[in-house]
This record gives structure tokens, C-alpha cells and sequence, in this order.
């Protein structure tokens, strides 16, 4: 006799409170956003606030958060891989790698107005660095150009995290890389660049480009480092929406409500594309 098992509901109760988060956090908050992006300052539905992006100052909002996001993601994955085949290939000691590691997660969550007031006082106008390469070199990088409050200047901050970030997602596919591939290879006569051509790169491919979309999307959606460092100076696409919310001379809070629907529709690629291509690299880790 047929007997239908009957579903266990209370295999739910664990997952119950992420599903509440997930609804007071993300859900609730999108839907008022929708709402808010179709509504002008009376109440009324309306498409101006989307045909307001349109805009010169938003356009080129977009097109130097996508730059700067993009710098930092690129250099940051190129740096941290490098540190991270340092750390995963060359060093045995697992206390150091243990030290390293730990590292790496507190600073991957050191940003904001702390990450800011660093590297003002270390790359300031009248920083530690700064004030010690005119003493000693006669050097005074701001003379030169350099800035911290542009587009190189926060990249650079931003690169503080990004790096850490990429050693923590990067070093599990390092692992993956079986010695005995490396044997292989060394026994059918591959050299090393041989090695890392054909076997190392292909296999770190999917989990290096994930970690480029991982970053990006991290990047571009900062703002407290952002703010605190460059204040108006820098027009990014966060510190404009926050002016459309907050500001007392650019208070649009419709517009702002538009200009977030962007950030997470660009935002949602980039970690869609992460996720397929994590998806990816993790049967080469099993």
C-alpha cells in the first residue's frame, strides 16, 4: 500500500529566521524601492525619474564608478592572485598561512570612515608617508599629481580590501591544485610555464573571473569610504544617489530610488556572474 510521506516541516525552522532577514533586509526594501522609483514628488506614477538618468551627471556617475570598480577589481585580483600563489604555493608553515589568513578576513571588512581617516593620515596632504618621502626624498607625490581624493587615490583605498578578498576566495581553487598534476606534467616533460598554461591557469580561470565580478560589484556599491574620503569630489554613483536622498540642494528622493534600481540591476550581474562561475571552478576543488 501506497503511503504519501508527509512533509517535515520542521526541517524549516532552522532556515526560518535567514528567511525573515532576507524579507525585513532585502525584499522589503527593493519593493518600496520599486515603488518610490515610479512616483514623482506628488504621489504620482511617472517614467521621469528613469528618463532623468539620461543625464550627463548621471551617465558619467555611472561611467566613473564602473572605472574606478573596474581598476580596483582588476588590480586587486591581479595582486591578491599573486600574494595568494605565494602564500598557498611557498609557504608550508601552517601557522603563518593561519596568520595570513586571519589577516585577510579583517581586513576584507575594514572599510568605511576608519579605512578613510588610514589613509588620510598615511596619504594625506600632510600624511605619514607623505611628509616622510619630502623629508627624506624631497618628494611631495601631491606636486607631482597624485591625489587621494580622485580617481587613483580611491582605487588605491578601495584596493585595501579588494586584495584581502581575493587571497580568502582564491586560495581554496590554489589548494585544489593537485602535486600530482604538477608531477604529471613534469614526468611527460612540461616545463613550468608549460604547467601553469595548460593545467594551473585553466583551473584557476573560472574562480579568478568570479572574484573580478565579486569584486566590481563590492566596489561598486561603497560609499562610506567613498564619502568620507573624497566627500563631492569624486562623482561616483553612491555619493550622487546619497546627495538625491540626503542632500539639502539635490533632494530627489524618486530620482535617488531610480539611481539605486540601476546600481542593483549592474550589481546583480556582476554577482550572477560570480556565482556561475563559482559554481563552475568548485568541481576541480572536490
Amino acid at each position: 500500500m501506497f503511503v504519501q510521506k508527509q512533509p517535515d516541516w520542521s526541517a524549516l525552522i532552522g532556515v526560518a529566521p535567514f528567511f525573515a532577514f532576507a524579507a525585513v533586509m532585502m525584499i522589503a526594501p527593493t519593493v518600496a524601492l520599486v515603488a518610490d522609483a515610479f512616483v514623482n514628488r506628488q504621489g504620482q506614477f511617472t517614467l521621469k525619474n528613469f528618463v532623468d538618468l539620461n543625464t550627463p551627471e548621471v551617465i558619467s556617475a555611472f561611467a566613473e564608478s564602473i572605472k574606478i570598480s573596474s581598476a580596483s577589481a582588476v588590480l586587486g585580483a591581479l595582486i591578491g592572485l599573486g600574494l595568494a600563489l605565494v602564500v598557498g604555493r611557498g609557504v608550508s608553515n601552517s601557522r603563518v598561512r593561519s596568520i595570513v589568513m586571519t589577516f585577510c578576513g579583517v581586513a576584507s571588512n575594514f572599510s568605511g570612515v576608519p579605512l578613510a581617516f588610514a589613509f588620510i593620515a598615511t596619504l594625506g596632504r600632510l600624511g605619514l608617508v607623505t611628509t616622510a618621502l619630502n623629508t627624506i626624498a624631497g618628494l611631495d607625490i601631491y606636486d607631482a599629481g597624485f591625489d587621494l581624493a580622485s580617481f587613483w587615490g580611491l582605487t588605491i583605498t578601495y584596493l585595501f580590501f579588494q586584495i584581502p578578498i581575493t587571497i580568502t576566495i582564491m586560495m581554496p581553487a590554489i589548494d585544489g591544485l593537485r602535486r600530482e598534476w604538477r608531477e604529471a606534467a613534469a614526468i611527460l616533460g612540461a616545463r613550468s610555464w608549460h604547467y601553469w598554461r595548460y593545467i594551473g591557469l585553466p583551473v584557476l580561470w573560472p574562480s579568478l573571473l568570479g572574484t573580478l565580478a565579486l569584486l566590481f560589484a563590492n566596489s561598486f556599491g561603497a560609499i562610506a569610504t567613498a564619502y568620507a574620503l573624497t566627500g563631492y569630489a569624486v562623482n561616483i554613483v553612491p555619493i550622487l544617489l546619497y546627495a538625491q536622498i540626503r542632500g539639502d540642494v539635490l533632494h530627489n528622493e524618486s530620482l535617488g530610488a531610480a539611481l539605486a534600481l540601476g546600481m542593483i540591476a549592474v550589481m546583480a550581474l556582476a554577482n550572477t556572474i560570480y556565482l556561475v562561475l563559482r559554481a563552475r571552478s568548485e568541481r576541480w576543488l572536490k
